[in-house]
């Protein structure tokens, strides 16, 4: 097993991500503001996809998520695009709560860790 911390998408405040033994952590990712639940929902699955692949790995490998939402009333749309994005049979461990987000803007953040390849 690799040892070395490897970093992804490194910026001066935080990583993209950051895998080390066989793990990959993966920073929460928000969508475009002004843009619907469900829009800014794909944004972060997209992201999240982009940077599992750069990671070296995929969502079949994503062992649980934190999902946080502005507001709870918009639970069922952003499953709508989370249940279409997920691989079935793949699902992982998973929390899903209410939080104040970097700015009012932002409706849904989502956090993954997954294993590595």
């Amino acid at each position: 097993m690799n040892s070395d911390i490897r970093r992804f998408g490194t910026g001066p405040r935080m990583s993209e991500g950051v895998a080390f033994g066989g793990i990959l952590w993966v920073a929460g990712q928000v969508g475009n503001p002004g843009e619907s639940v469900e829009a800014q929902t794909r944004t972060c699955l997209a992201e999240l996809d982009r940077i599992l692949s750069e990671a070296g790995t995929d969502r079949t490998r994503i062992l649980s998520t934190q999902i946080w939402l502005a507001d709870m009333a918009s639970f069922p749309e952003m499953n709508k695009v989370w249940d279409a994005w997920v691989p079935q049979g793949h699902t992982p461990a998973r929390a899903t709560g209410e939080a104040k987000l970097a700015t009012p803007d932002y409706l849904v953040e989502i956090i993954v860790t997954a294993a590595l390849r």
